[in-house]
């Protein structure tokens, strides 16, 4: 019988984890993680070299950053991830819970740079950012892996790195752009100026592109493939102000309908297997659904957390069917509420039924359609913008030129993607909008809140991440 080996899931805070220590991130399946894992081994011990050298185990280290992300970090749906910390944040939902919830500051604007929340955001990515430069530097060194498993697994660690770093730039502006596991060049690394970190995630995800394939590794679109590259490269484009660029990289997705439709329902849109998904998170276990369901579904009064403000409620026109199947209202003797009811499954299913997708078709319709409009190609910018309407019960644009138009892209991008890992503070703030829309109805607003403050921590632990943002 093979010796047996149990490790130990720990997070490393990568300013001090150097590479040979012991890679304790290994799964015992493919899909799933636990706190505790069990591997069979021929030794008594596995290096951190050692799992490259094994298909299993290098596609195990991968993988489990993916189960990191969907339970911690920017793009978890729990409570403490962006789609509610910064849905609070902006115009998206209102507060309603406990006045000692970590979700307070966030909703009334007052987060400082002692915010436990905001350091847990920032120490989780960079986690999951060290773990994925473990791999790419792991499967560079291996001598034993098959050349597609090599591509497979640098491509997606790669990609995992350039999501993080985006949210992570868009949230805190100037941020250190990490791609090494060497904890003394990490430990005196400065910030990078926004436009330059675009320019490297750029540059990661152009060399995803070309070691992804095109058939997704697993079922489920659960491990990103060279489209979902294409995808979020389409996103980062449209942010950094690339307009054709943008268009080129949606339109390479939007083209494969083989494999890429938008729905013809709304109703259809966040079931696990619809064909307008890109990318989602893989469940923890079978049965379970998503963490955005748990977060944002309520069935009495007053909300335990958070519920959707009128703003975005009347942001809504007329017959979307957007607003009837994607929005719940809860009604008792005291009050009327709105809920986020994209995601349905709160329950175990027995068979998952909803996945967290975080790269879906509706998006690539919207960049295009708001890339073509910049450039001044309106009649294919109203195409896209009417694929969307049009599947939601809604005419044509009226739009007429190109403010009109960039306004109804905005204001469509509020009502398909609200409650989504914070597009909409996103939007507006890439778009200089955040005073205009915030101002009048946040009390705590501020100018300067357009970037989160740099974790105290960090800068006293490292000066050169000084200085802080302005306004903390």
């Amino acid at each position: 019988m093979k010796n047996k080996i149990i490790l130990a899931s720990k997070s490393v805070h990568y300013l001090f984890k150097p590479k040979s220590l012991l890679l304790l991130v290994l799964l015992s399946c493919v899909y799933s993680c636990d706190e505790f894992v069990e591997v069979d081994l021929p030794n008594s011990q596995l290096t951190a070299e050692a799992v490259y050298e094994d298909k299993f185990t290098a596609t195990a280290a991968l993988v489990d950053i993916y189960s990191k992300m969907r339970t911690a970090g920017v793009l978890s749906g729990s409570l403490s991830g962006t789609s509610s910390l910064i849905g609070n944040y902006a115009d998206e939902l209102d507060f309603y819970g406990n006045p000692q919830s970590a979700i307070l500051p966030f909703y009334q604007n007052s987060v400082i740079a002692t915010n436990r929340d905001i350091k847990t955001l920032w120490d989780n990515s960079y986690k999951q950012i060290y773990t994925a430069n473990a791999v790419i530097e792991g499967v560079e060194q291996s001598t034993s892996l098959p050349q597609d498993t090599r591509d497979l697994l640098k491509g997606e660690a790669l990609f995992i790195r350039s999501i993080i770093h985006f949210y992570l730039v868009n949230l805190f502006n100037d941020i250190p752009y990490i791609k090494t596991t060497d904890y003394l060049q990490n430990r005196q690394v400065s910030r990078t100026p926004a436009s330059e970190v675009y320019q490297q995630i750029i540059l990661d995800l152009e060399t995803a592109i070309t070691l992804l394939p095109e058939e997704y590794a697993t079922a489920d679109r659960v491990r990103p493939n060279k489209y979902a590259a294409l995808a979020l490269l389409a996103r980062v484009y449209l942010y950094a102000g690339f307009w054709a660029e943008a268009s080129n990289a949606a339109s390479a997705v939007l083209n494969n309908t083989a494999v890429y439709q938008l729905d013809t329902s709304v109703e259809n849109s966040f079931l696990k297997n619809s064909n307008s998904t890109i990318w989602q998170f893989m469940s923890s276990a079978a049965g379970i659904n998503t963490s955005e369901a748990s977060s944002f579904i309520f069935n009495s009064g007053p909300p335990p957390n958070s519920a959707l403000r009128a703003e975005l409620l009347n942001a809504f026109e007329t017959n979307d069917l957007r607003k009837t199947t994607w929005i719940r209202t809860v009604t008792n003797s005291t009050g009327t509420w709105h809920h986020a009811y994209k995601y349905k499954a709160n329950t175990n299913t027995g068979t998952s039924v909803e996945l967290s997708k975080v790269l879906r078709v509706a998006e690539l319709y919207l960049i295009r359609a708001e890339a073509r409009a910049r450039q001044g190609e309106l009649i294919t910018a109203k195409e896209d913008l009417n694929a969307i309407r049009i599947r939601s019960g809604l005419p044509e644009t009226t739009a007429n030129d190109q403010a009109e138009l960039v306004n109804a892209i905005l204001n469509e991008r509020r009502v398909e993607l609200f409650t989504e890992f914070g597009h909409r503070f996103f939007d507006l703030k890439r778009m200089n909008r955040l005073n205009e829309f915030l101002a009048p109805i946040k009390p705590g607003w501020s100018a300067t809140m357009s970037h989160l403050p740099i974790p105290e921590a960090e800068i006293l632990l490292n000066p050169n991440l000084a200085p802080q943002n302005p306004g903390y």
